[in-house]
């Protein structure tokens, strides 16, 4: 009996059962670990990078010398400068709802001391034992990443937790006219929904993995003949969706475990891609919190992005574009001219001719967008359109003279949109054209200024608009 045992224990199709079983485990581990972590890795990135950019564009308002005469005591709170960088500071943090706290601090002179200079909820937090009003000492060598906010925008790498929640962090320089960095924005915001659901995700990815060995033994031990390839191709799967491609779907017949676990990662590919499609979608919310305020800076251009992307979306109705292809159309164009945040209202409002440096200015601002964007947006489209919405036809536009077939559909599509909004607007230099004469310099300049087959497609969606 002994022997008999000790025979079926050796035989190969036990091996391999063994080999198996153990396979589907490691496959189980890695496919619920590294994914997990991969999502939760790439959540958490894409929320630092958007607080960095927050911050960095916040900054980018703020006057550096204007801040530093504020006097660094509690006098200084009730200078009239104080009040309204205090303003101007709410109005940021109003725009977004998850920002719970903004303020700006300068060295104080000692290693990791520095002291408060404006924060609109001193008084608040001193009912809760805090003090930030002007001059009030803060110890920040305790946070490595705000240590570096005088040389460049940067964000906590973890979580802090307080008796206040969850907050994360994000820095960036404020500088003087002479580009010295002087003070430092930070701005805070809520994260316990976010804490709250990597906490969920850890508990699930224990359950699940619990779930794959289970699975793992049963069908190791019944199907040991037809595990081989099954297992090649769920390694395949999991190995696609952990480097980030949540729409592959893993393809097995049959009706067993191991099909039931390939749904069951194809349901999760799908649930992380739906996932990170929001994050990208609160992430463009907020990129269109800031064109707002931006646009209610002069009252000429307010609404001008919604209409770019009211128009856009109709063009791209008419020349038959996917539901998904719309979609990133439209996202596109309610970002297209961000880079504008960086240059002074005084030229973006001037109604005088631009000199030849101010217009070089205003030309700057395409690139300025996509190089804000590049390091938290991935969709090529999407970093086209900002860069290249002023490209021409005929190869005359900027910043890179791009001609004919070389300006994708869906730049071509918004820089007619774009041009057809600008001419029904007023502006402070001119008054608005009517639809027909914004519809008859749209013809005058097809094939020279605007891709031939998106201005027809332009003419019809005002027809039909006119019509309606």
């Amino acid at each position: 009996m002994f022997e008999k045992r000790t025979k079926i224990f050796s035989s190969f199709r036990a091996k391999l059962t063994l080999i198996l079983i153990g396979a589907m485990m490691l496959s189980a581990g890695f496919c619920n670990v590294w994914i997990y972590q991969y999502a939760l890795h790439d959540q958490f990135e894409q929320l630092r990078s958007r607080l960095m950019i927050i911050a960095q564009i916040a900054a980018l308002s703020m006057d550096g010398e204007e801040l530093m005469r504020i006097p660094l005591d509690k006098r200084g709170a009730e200078t009239e400068i104080y009040k309204k960088i205090s303003r101007q500071l709410t109005g940021i943090k109003n725009v977004d709802p998850a920002l719970k706290y903004v303020y700006t601090m300068t060295r104080s002179g000692t290693e990791g001391g520095w002291q408060f200079i404006v924060d609109p909820d001193a008084a608040e937090l001193q009912s809760k034992g805090v003090t930030s009003f002007p001059g009030d000492r803060y110890d920040a060598s305790r946070f490595p990443e705000m240590l570096q906010a005088f040389e460049r925008p940067t964000a906590d790498r973890k979580f802090q937790i307080d008796r206040w929640g969850v907050t994360l962090s994000g820095y960036a320089p404020i500088r003087d006219g002479s580009g010295r960095a002087v003070a430092m924005l930070g701005v805070d915001m809520t994260a316990d929904d976010v804490y709250a659901l990597q906490q969920k995700v850890h508990r699930r990815e224990i359950v699940v993995m619990a779930v794959g060995v289970a699975v793992s033994l049963a069908i190791g031990t019944l199907l040991s003949q037809r595990m081989s390839y099954r297992i090649e191709k769920l390694l395949e799967g999991t190995k696609r969706i952990a480097d980030g491609d949540f729409r592959y779907q893993v393809k097995i017949e049959g009706n067993d475990e191991i099909t039931e676990l390939a749904h069951g990662l194809n349901m999760m590919a799908r649930s992380l891609f739906v996932s990170r499609k929001k994050t990208h979608k609160y992430f463009y919310r907020a990129m269109q919190s800031l064109v707002r305020i931006l646009e209610a800076k002069d009252v000429s251009t307010m609404g001008h992005s919604e209409r770019v992307t009211d128009y856009a979306g109709k063009i791209a109705f008419e020349m038959r574009l996917s539901e998904e292809e719309t979609e990133i159309l439209k996202d596109a164009a309610r970002l297209h001219d961000i880079g504008k945040l960086t240059i002074p209202n005084t030229i973006l409002n001037k109604q005088e001719r631009l000199t030849d440096q101010e217009w070089d200015v205003i030309k700057s601002h395409p690139a300025v967008g996509a190089d804000i964007l590049k390091p938290v947006v991935f969709d090529k489209h999407m970093l086209s359109v900002v860069k290249y919405h002023h490209e021409r036809y005929d190869g005359t536009g900027y910043p890179d003279k791009l001609k004919g077939d070389d300006i994708d559909i869906f730049t071509a599509i918004i820089s007619a949109a774009d041009a057809y909004d600008a001419m029904t607007s007023d502006r402070p230099y001119r008054k608005a054209l009517s639809r027909e004469a914004a519809l008859a310099e749209m013809e005058r300049c097809k094939a020279s200024q605007f891709r031939p087959d998106v201005v027809e497609a332009l003419k019809r969606a005002v027809l039909k608009e006119n019509a309606a």
